[in-house]
């Protein structure tokens, strides 16, 4: 008899709550942080310049490891990152800012079959993060240099033939870049095994990044 009123107080209450809710919300100025998606291989997945960075951007912002240990642009490849995971991952984490750093792979025939359509591979997987309906800021980060000399991995190959192709695919996209390979120049000494960075070397790389995302806020729409 009394299970009428009892379930419209209820729902009052309930929308009562809500109400409440929401003004507490728009009163205390609530905001998303800004996300900033990493994208690249092991020495994304593995150096924790993500943390660094994290650290350094602080609580506004939300930075994301999306990095695939062994990944590269290029589809005819053993571990291609457009086909992983952690690329739908950071699909569907809604970034506002994208970093990607890929590349070192593709210079290790190992693991990189063939970079012949590196330029296509490397534009589609750009114009998917471009597609996204919040238009994403998008940035490219050339890969830092191979010291390693006892490895299928060939800073040759890289710089003659990954990066250049790296930096056309950027300028045709009217895309920015990030030249990390010169901001690491001839320190050899960041490196654990000639390939991926100790802690000097990902605090370099957390640095760099952060001065990247600076200027980007800095920049008026």
């Amino acid at each position: 008899m009394h299970r009428k009123p009892l379930l419209a107080i209820g729902v009052v209450i309930l929308i009562i709550s809500m109400g409440l809710t929401m003004f507490s919300v728009v009163g205390n100025n609530y905001f998303r942080p800004i996300r900033v998606a990493c994208v690249g291989d092991s020495i994304t997945q593995y150096s924790y310049y993500t943390n660094k960075l994290q650290t350094l951007l602080g609580a506004n912002y939300l930075v994301g490891n999306f990095g695939v240990a062994g990944s590269t642009v290029s589809h005819d490849a053993k571990i291609p990152y457009i086909n992983q995971t952690a690329f739908k991952n950071a699909i569907h984490s809604n970034p506002d800012i994208i970093l990607i750093m890929l590349g070192t792979n593709d210079a290790n025939p190992e693991l990189a079959y063939s970079t012949e359509t590196f330029e296509d591979d490397y534009a589609n997987l750009l114009t998917a993060f471009q597609n996204l309906p919040n238009k994403p800021h998008i940035v490219i980060v050339d890969s830092p240099p191979i010291f390693a000399t006892n490895s299928a991995y060939n800073n040759t190959y890289l710089v003659n033939t990954v990066l250049p192709q790296t930096n056309n695919i950027a300028d045709q996209m009217d895309l920015p870049t990030v030249d990390l390979y010169s901001v690491f120049g001839d320190h050899a000494d960041y490196f654990a095994d000639g390939v991926h960075p100790n802690d000097d070397g990902s605090t370099l790389i957390a640095s760099t990044m952060y001065d990247t995302v600076n200027s980007i806020q800095d920049c008026p729409e």
